[in-house]
């Protein structure tokens, strides 16, 4: 099949804005409890016209302080509370959020808050404020999330009219993705992206895990990325309850405490969750159990429910000795997560399943605001990322790229047409990048990746060349090549150049001296890159790669493909944790 659609459930009148529900709700559910709000060691609940009230009075401080209709505002924080609570302040405005990743470098926050020209920014910690000021010194004003804004004579009022002047067409945030000559680029993205995309899945894929009763989610991933903004905006359509973690290390005590019904995460955190389960029940002697088990929970679920007697009994006996304390360790309640920014693999698949934690990976990029297909509830073909979302089209070009068109797919770059015009057609498809294959039910299978960006186990988005060309510029170092899609960490494979070493490469590749001065090459490189970008582990091959040898094209350019297939051993290796 080569092209697939799925027809819209929800319009977006043109007057809607993404602040309207707050409003909206607290008016005619004041009491209703919309998020859990962490203070110490407890989570005392927000009702919606708390909520609402907090939301007016940082507005109320916005317009005092001067930011105008389709003003940029920063924000750099971890997610916490307060970082939906700015974000809908800014949105009731009309005004423009510019979120950026807590751990993204000077040079990185100097040219987003440069680029997309911020009138003002709010950051969380110290370390956050020294960044930014230093970044851009004119700033107008840096202010604290756990601070306050001067309302001056500014009333609720006067937060009504600058709300009721929001349409669905208006800009709503600018987010910056890795590019492939590594600066990043400013995705434009409307109330009418997040609106449409969000409601669409809610009455759609995705409807019978909020329509529950009492439906709750912890977000623990970055709101600057995307995939959880969208999880956001969806949570607060929804009338979910909405608890926030900043430190991926409290995750698993905090789904103890929130006991949410509903999660969002990226492979990396469902590998984490079973590897520490298989651990764990190796360290206490149960190793042989829980493999047992492991290969009970996929023969369940890949039978769909047409398991025989004896998996039936076998499968009744593994969810009180493992599958039950798993479902316990996220609280007890959670019954559904959903994963994207990577492939999730289809064993662990089937085996959340099978221990019944369903888990729906889905597709899509910052340009398409998050999702462009998912899996769904009684629909969920594991293997595959789903089908096209209502209102999305998906297309295979005749090179295998996928192409996507809805009203999900952003309006362009930041102040960059060419960039736009690359990838958007005068029909409105987006190329993606990505390569794929419709199946004959119009579910999504990625192949491949056509750009040169790497895509690690957490969901982060890595442009190597800046990296590469940094290594390269050290005397000692021929090549390297940047690798970590679908890993762990960021690693690098390097060679050394022979005509700069008094010895045989072979040799100086084990000399502490070399290591060292390779281990400071590698750190000057990572100084350009946020701490998720940086290269964690190198590896220093034995010999160079060469056009002779293959790996390199007449123009130098580096045969990824081929370096990765004669050098996986070398590579596995850098991930090899024993």
């Amino acid at each position: 099949m080569r092209e697939y659609s799925v027809p819209v459930l929800v319009d977006v009148p043109a007057s809607a804005g993404l602040a309207d529900t707050v409003f909206r709700r607290a008016e005619q559910e004041p009491g209703t409890v919309v998020m859990r709000r962490q203070a110490g060691d407890g989570w005392p609940v927000v009702t919606a016209s708390e909520f609402r009230d907090q939301v007016v009075e940082v507005a109320r401080g916005l317009i005092a302080a001067g930011v105008g209709h389709g003003d940029r505002v920063a924000l750099m924080s971890r997610t916490r509370y307060e970082w939906t609570l700015v974000d809908y302040a800014i949105w009731s405005v009309g005004a423009v959020t510019v979120p950026i990743y807590e751990t993204s470098s000077a040079e990185q926050v100097g040219w987003i808050l440069s680029d997309s020209a911020v009138r003002a920014a709010f950051v969380e910690l110290d370390v956050h404020e020294e960044t930014v000021r230093e970044a851009a010194p004119e700033l107008e004003a840096v202010w604290r999330l756990d601070g306050s804004l001067d309302p001056g004579d500014v009333s609720a009022s006067d937060v009504d009219d600058r709300r009721a002047q929001v349409g669905s067409s208006d800009l709503a945030t600018i987010v910056y993705t890795s590019g492939t000559t590594g600066r990043p680029k400013g995705c434009r993205v409307t109330h009418d992206n997040l609106l449409f995309t969000a409601l669409n899945v809610l009455r759609g894929p995705l409807e019978p895990l909020f329509t529950i009763k009492e439906p709750s989610a912890l977000l623990f991933l970055p709101l600057a990325h995307i995939l959880a903004r969208i999880i956001q905006v969806a949570l607060v359509e929804a009338g979910a309850i909405i608890a926030h973690t900043p430190n991926m290390k409290n995750v698993a005590p905090d789904l103890q405490a929130v006991r949410p019904t509903f999660l969002l995460g990226v492979p990396r955190v469902f590998e984490k969750v079973y590897n520490s389960a298989e651990q764990k029940a190796i360290t206490g002697g149960k190793g042989k159990i829980f493999a047992q088990a492991v290969d009970t929970a996929v023969a369940w679920s890949r039978a769909s429910g047409g398991a025989p007697l004896g998996l039936r009994l076998r499968h009744k006996v593994f969810d009180l000795l493992v599958y039950g304390k798993i479902r316990a360790a996220t609280g007890g309640r959670l019954s559904a997560a959903v994963s994207g920014g990577g492939a999730l693999g289809e064993r662990l698949g089937h085996f959340f399943r099978g221990a019944g934690i369903e888990v729906f990976e889905g597709y899509g990029l910052t340009e398409t605001t998050g999702p462009t297909t998912v899996n769904m509830p009684y629909a969920n073909k594991i293997g595959t990322v789903g089908k096209p979302l209502p209102g999305v089209s998906v297309r295979i070009a005749e090179d295998g790229e996928i192409l996507a068109k809805g009203r999900n797919v952003f309006p362009g770059y930041w102040k960059n047409d060419e960039a736009t015009a690359e990838v958007l057609d005068a029909d409105g498809w987006f190329r993606t990048g990505d390569l794929g294959e419709l199946d004959a039910d119009g579910y999504l299978r990625i192949t491949g990746r056509m750009k040169e960006i790497l895509v690690t186990a957490a969901g982060k988005n890595v442009a190597p060349g800046p990296l590469e060309d940094a290594l390269r510029a050290h005397p000692l170092i021929s090549q390297a090549m940047v690798v970590g899609d679908g890993r762990p960490f960021v690693a690098a494979l390097i060679t050394l150049d022979p005509e700069a070493l008094p010895a045989a490469a072979a040799e100086a590749r084990t000399d502490p001296a070399v290591l060292a001065q390779v281990q400071e090459a590698v750190d000057r490189a990572n100084q350009h890159v946020s701490k998720a970008e940086q290269i964690k582990k190198f590896a220093i091959l034995d010999g160079d790669i060469t056009e002779d040898s293959g790996h390199l094209t007449p123009t130098l350019k580096v045969k990824r493909n081929v370096v990765m297939r004669d050098f996986a051993k070398e590579i596995d290796a850098l991930y090899d944790s024993k």
